[in-house]
């Protein structure tokens, strides 16, 4: 999940009368990367007076902060009241995983019916020329993977954007701050395996066909390969748990082991 992807993080700029707001935002983000670091885990019930000692906040806006996470769907609300944090099955990721498939195919789609901006066009395939000279060694470093990884969440950062509405792009960004359904979440954990690099080549190869067919307005085809492009990312998940490696992972501890 990447912090900075957050539309509500253009609220921390706001002017003094929205202080409350801010600070609740604020509140979000710190209660945020606790969860996902673990220092709340899976399970744990929230106690509401230790998170106002521990954010220096008062309880409204943690309380704002905590309706939030659940929107995202990181706590869930307990039946006597209060809030507890969520973990999930290697199915509910997954789901999460296809919904964000589901959604940046919409978004190529409407993109290639619609068309897109010149520059935007020339920006993005900018990106492309960037990752393809990131994937040109023969073998990836954890610099190489980490380059991988900032330029992959550009694209699709470009590729909400080109589809021109402000409702698809926040649906999108709200999809993607889903627990591990970011566009890269799984690639870094198999940073030394031998068929990184060959996997992360063919989601490349996705990435230049996707962008033809936006470019020749083919918005069927663009859909169909943003659908099948978010399934490497269901692979990794996979490949990952199997293997045991998702350790350091942020979030991890929420996943729930197969009974």
């Amino acid at each position: 999940m990447h912090l900075t992807d957050d539309p509500q993080i253009a609220t921390l700029s706001a002017p003094a009368g929205d202080a409350a707001t801010s600070q609740a935002v604020k509140a979000q983000l710190r209660l945020r990367e606790m969860i996902l670091a673990g220092e709340l885990p899976g399970g744990a019930r929230i106690a509401e007076l230790t998170l106002v000692e521990k954010l220096g906040v008062s309880r409204t806006p943690i309380r704002a902060a905590l309706m939030r996470l659940e929107q995202e769907g990181l706590l869930h609300r307990l039946p006597g009241g209060g809030y507890a944090v969520r973990t999930f099955s290697e199915t509910d990721v997954a789901d999460a995983i296809e919904l964000r498939g589901t959604m940046e195919g919409l978004a190529a789609r409407l993109a290639a019916e619609r068309g897109v901006e010149a520059a935007l066009m020339a920006e993005a395939h900018a990106c492309l020329d960037a990752i393809d000279t990131a994937l040109a060694p023969r073998t990836l470093d954890d610099e190489g993977f980490s380059r991988y990884v900032e330029l992959n969440a550009r694209f699709h950062l470009l590729l909400s954007r080109m589809v021109g509405s402000d409702v698809i792009a926040r649906e999108l960004d709200r999809v993607k701050g889903l627990p591990f359904a970011s566009p890269s979440a799984f690639v870094v954990v198999q940073t030394h395996s031998h068929e990184a690099r060959d996997m992360l080549i063919v989601a490349q190869d996705q990435h230049r066909q996707a962008l033809d067919a936006i470019e020749r307005r083919e918005g069927a085809r663009a859909e169909a390969i943003l659908r099948e492009h978010s399934r490497i990312t269901r692979r990794n998940l996979l490949a990952a748990v199997q293997a045991s490696q998702v350790q350091g992972l942020p979030g991890v501890g929420l996943i729930r082991e197969r009974g």
